[in-house]
């Protein structure tokens, strides 16, 4: 189970050029916790998101899309006032993508609290996945805290430390609501802007040591081109990243948590766990979609086996 936010996401289909300058788009549907419910599904879990969409024609595409993905919608509400979130995508590079929000006065999601959460369903999911962009207005900020404390640090509860710039007045802000949700939480992922941000530490092996200090018991670093840190009490381990031709950076993060998942369901050891989610995150960066192209287990086995990057299967 994850929550947090939904949109349509409009990716270009001309590369390298000024988001003014492309003619067409393709649309999907978005949302960094939507798409790890998506991945998750992709690779036979049973996945729901708790959401809130726009009572508008984009909030019942996002509710076909997740229902073809085999992601239930119970979870997903609506709100009366505002528009279901459109994002727009700018592959100029398609390595370093920018992302513009259209979610003005804010997203519905923020506007999801405590007394509408389903909180037998979060007590009782074997996972529950958090973002930090959830903590960014109330009151998302104390439904999402309530949730974490609801949960009692049961495994597995995972924090992506998500930082979004455009969500945020400062760096500052994130971090003083974000930082106090670790120790609610089993799993802490994030890259070294968000570990800086929410930890004041941007070494790798410093955010992993803060993270473990403060309970949790995989910490979970990413570092770009040289890889990810994976690091619980016992082992410690640099995974090396998969290289692939880059066709959208977008949704790699995603594919990358919704394998995370997967594997902590699985019960796979920490390095296997890294290894086939850097493996999810390279097939998705390899092609345009994120939502669409979230990896299937044999596509990920292929690619850990040849190191060639699969032929998208038609879904």
């Amino acid at each position: 189970m994850t929550f947090g936010r939904s949109s349509v996401d409009l990716y270009p289909e001309q590369h390298n050029v000024p988001l003014a300058d492309v003619e067409t788009f393709r649309k999907s549907v978005g949302g960094s916790p939507t798409n790890v419910a998506i991945a998750a599904a992709r690779l036979g879990r049973r996945a729901a998101v708790i959401n809130r969409v726009g009572n508008d024609a984009f909030g019942a595409f996002v509710r076909q899309k997740l229902a073809s993905f085999g992601v239930h919608t119970e979870f997903v509400s609506t709100d009366a006032d505002l528009l279901t979130p459109v994002v727009f995508c700018e592959l100029d590079p398609p390595e370093d993508p920018s992302l513009f929000f259209y979610r003005k006065p804010r997203g519905a999601e923020m506007n999801i609290s405590s007394a509408e959460l389903p909180m037998d369903a979060v007590r009782a999911a074997p996972l529950f996945w958090v973002t930090g962009s959830g903590f960014a207005e109330e009151p998302s900020r104390s439904a999402t805290m309530d949730a974490l404390a609801a949960r009692n640090r049961r495994p597995h509860t995972v924090i992506d430390l998500d930082y979004r710039s455009m969500f945020w007045d400062s760096p500052e802000q994130a971090g003083e609501f974000v930082s106090p949700a670790i120790d609610y939480c089993t799993v802490a992922v994030g890259n070294r802007e968000e570990c800086e941000i929410t930890l004041g530490a941007g070494d790798a092996d410093d955010a992993a040591d803060k993270l473990l200090e403060r309970g949790v018991t995989m910490a979970i670093v990413k570092l770009g081109a040289e890889g990810v840190l994976v690091a619980t009490a016992e082992m410690r381990m640099l995974v090396d990243p998969i290289r692939v031709p880059v066709v959208c950076g977008l949704g790699a993060g995603d594919a990358f948590g919704g394998s995370l998942c997967h594997g902590l369901l699985s019960g796979w050891t920490p390095a296997e766990i890294v290894l086939r989610a850097n493996a999810a995150g390279a097939i998705v960066a390899s092609r345009l979609m994120c939502s669409d192209e979230m990896p299937t287990s044999a596509e990920i086995d292929e690619l850990l086996a040849t190191g060639l990057v699969p032929d998208r299967i038609s879904r």
